[in-house]
């Protein structure tokens, strides 16, 4: 799994701009969840072939007594426990504050791996002023300009570099040879991950283990079902030996993230008696975005009335309409009901979105379909679709190559994707089609 990188520094000394800087503003993601503040902020980062996640906190202020400082204190605490890697902002120009060595202390007493880095130190590299960071007992301080780019991938390769984290090589390990399929169970606090986990287990409790490479609360769990071996990943291992911030629901975006993240396939958690809720959606985008193979499970079926289970059902279809693809199931966890199914589903969306589509019978496809509705006209052209091959697996990618395929509409290629799922029984994977338009050999030469 990705490992964790948390920004932390009084106000005002640069972590946002040093998070974009680290995130490329790419894949920036808000956490904006219930019971959360928007003053954390999750993006993707890579170095290399090395990936990471970065946590930008707000101002911290560890002795914060109350108010909205005090709220965000606890927010950094929380990102602060939940990282791999602390970085340690500071800004060179303003000088050493009080502030800094109430962090320091706080870091220091924590013992957690800190990189300490001077921001805004354009042109100051050598300059005295950075003798002074010395007294917070962190060690080297490593200047950077985030501003101007200055220093940030030899702090990023520092703070990787303090926890020892390197990449797997492709295809290493066991679980692959051994066809193993990693499932992660995602869903908000209390919807029954636990519960489930354990009813496939037949244990009274959850049995789990700290698997090499992962963070220290990544909880994965092995199982074998019908010959087929699997890698449970819990999201529901939130209790930390620490501390447990009153203030924050029991709820981890960055482990959720990280199993989405680290899994062949997502089984999407429901509860029943609470409705679709933001939570809900976010955690269902992400997956999608990830490209993840996905089943929803709708548990605590068997708590609500016929009434409630019809609104419940149209919540779904308008709330994550964008999961049409995905199945869905209706189960309950604590009284066994409706596991077989949701089994049969796991497996097919893994076979789905690892599904090989042999040329001939995809170009087939686009022909057939071509044939049944053509592409709209735009201006004085149609688009022309001539053939298309597979793109990728895990999910799959169909190119589509001919001309003026620019102006292939939206809704043309859902049109396509449905033909195309229909052919290769895509159900439980996105399925990404890319157009791309042949280049005309004429188009720089003038007529004479």
């Amino acid at each position: 799994m990705k490992p964790v990188i948390a920004l932390v520094g009084r106000p005002n000394v640069g972590k946002s701009t040093l998070f974009n800087r680290l995130t490329k503003s790419r894949d920036a993601i808000v956490a904006d969840f219930a019971g959360l503040t928007r003053d954390r902020h999750y993006g993707n980062g890579r170095l290399g072939k090395r990936e990471f996640i970065v946590v930008d906190t707000g101002g911290f202020e560890p002795d914060a007594a109350s108010g909205i400082y005090r709220e965000m204190a606890r927010q950094t605490q929380q990102a602060v426990a939940e990282a791999d890697v602390v970085i340690f902002v500071v800004d060179v120009r303003a000088g050493v504050s009080a502030q800094d060595h109430d962090i320091a202390t706080y870091l220091r007493r924590l013992g957690k791996p800190c990189v300490l880095t001077g921001n805004k130190a354009e042109g100051m590299q050598e300059s005295a002023h950075l003798a002074e960071f010395y007294e917070l007992g962190l060690g080297e301080v490593l200047p950077v300009s985030a501003a101007h780019g200055q220093g940030v991938r030899s702090l990023a390769e520092r703070a990787l570099d303090a926890i020892g984290w390197q990449p797997e090589e492709e295809g290493d390990g066991d679980a692959e040879a051994r066809n193993v399929i990693r499932l992660a169970v995602a869903g908000r606090p209390n919807v029954g991950k636990s519960t489930l986990i354990n009813t496939w287990l037949g244990e009274e409790r959850l049995v789990a283990f700290d698997l090499p490479g992962t963070t220290r609360d990544a909880i994965s769990v092995p199982l074998e079902r019908q010959g087929q071996k699997f890698e449970l990943i819990d999201t529901a291992g939130l209790r930390r030996k620490g501390r447990v911030f009153e203030a924050i629901e029991k709820f981890s975006v960055v482990k959720t993230l990280q199993a989405i993240e680290s899994a062949h396939v997502v089984l999407l958690l429901i509860d029943a008696t609470q409705g679709v809720t933001d939570q809900d959606a976010h955690i269902a985008g992400y997956i999608l975005e990830s490209g993840r193979a996905v089943v929803v499970a709708v548990n605590k079926w068997d708590a609500v009335d016929d009434y409630e289970r019809q609104l419940l059902e149209r919540s779904i279809e308008t709330r994550l309409s964008f999961l049409k693809f995905a199945p869905m199931h209706f189960i309950s966890a604590i009284r066994r009901q409706g596991l077989g199914p949701l089994w049969t589903s796991l497996l097919q969306a893994y076979k789905a979105a690892n599904c090989k589509m042999p040329t001939p019978v995809l170009t087939r496809v686009l022909l057939e379909a071509v044939q049944f509705q053509s592409p709209k006209r735009s201006g004085m052209f149609r688009p022309k679709l001539r053939y298309a091959h597979q793109g990728g697996m895990n999910p799959p990618v169909i190119v589509v190559h001919g001309n003026s395929l620019e102006h292939v509409t939206e809704a043309y290629k859902r049109f396509l994707e449905g033909r195309f799922r229909k052919e290769f029984n895509l159900a439980g994977t996105p399925l990404r089609i890319e157009m791309k338009t042949s280049s005309n050999p004429y188009a720089d030469k003038s007529g004479s």
